[in-house]
């Protein structure tokens, strides 16, 4: 792929999430209305654990909204250009998935719509992420930087199924497919592909790399090379004066 599509990707990528978590924040703030429910919230109960499914959603929202355009944020160049920034956003950003986004999905995902599929397609998706960003953290600390953005791709990827799901989901409504089976179509597509798509990248990232360095050790290896090197090397010797 020329580098400049994978470049016009990758930005357009970033715009089209960004643009998708502003929109999902704008449909959540009724979540935050402490005085009503949303629909969505009351066709839910009843709830085993209501007390804790509530506060899980509500954390759960708060979280992905802040963390979501982070890590699209850390994905840029201009911040990826400034190790401090970058290091303290990530480190921020890791805490708030380890410690909410990823535990309160999982309590989520026990009453999802759908059943048991559904909730297999959500544990799977909050594994992925919660083992990549512990995994990208650990590789950005032993200096890594090739698993690191390869785990950190993976997170990436995967929160981005909020937008892509629902997108799909009024595609599929669009067709005039079933809603209970639109949903499970919306889940696991969106999941497995993200996954699928950024393990293709990292083999061809590093097929990519592994060219290059070939390349770049039969040039310093070719005939020319060598003697000029040895030409550089070498010096003239003086000649004692008569």
């Amino acid at each position: 792929m020329p580098r400049f599509l994978a470049e016009f990707l990758r930005r357009s990528f970033l715009v089209v999430m960004l643009a998708g978590s502003a929109l999902i924040t704008a449909a959540s703030l009724p979540y935050f209305d402490f005085e009503t429910l949303p629909p969505f919230v009351i066709e839910k109960f009843p709830l085993r654990f209501e007390a804790l499914w509530l506060w899980s959603l509500r954390l759960h929202v708060a979280s992905a909204i802040v963390t979501l355009p982070c890590c699209l944020v850390l994905m840029t160049r201009t911040l990826q250009r400034r190790p401090l920034w970058h290091r303290w956003l990530g480190r921020a950003t890791g805490v708030l998935v380890l410690l909410f986004l990823v535990p309160t999905g999982i309590v989520l995902a026990f009453d999802a719509k759908g059943g048991a599929v559904v909730t297999a397609g959500f544990l799977l998706s909050a594994a992925i992420v919660g083992v990549g960003t512990v995994q990208g953290v650990v590789a950005a600390r032993a200096r890594d930087l090739v698993s690191h953005r390869r785990a950190m791709r993976h997170v990436v990827a995967q929160m981005s199924v909020a937008v892509t799901s629902r997108a799909l989901i009024v595609g599929l409504d669009m067709l005039g497919v079933h809603p209970d089976t639109a949903y499970v179509i919306a889940l696991w597509v969106p999941v497995l592909a993200s996954a699928l798509v950024v393990e293709l990248s990292s083999v061809r990232s590093l097929f990519v790399a592994s060219i290059h360095t070939i390349e770049r050790i039969h040039r310093d290896l070719s005939p020319l090379a060598l003697r000029m090197r040895v030409r550089a090397v070498v010096r003239p010797v003086a000649r004692p004066s008569r």
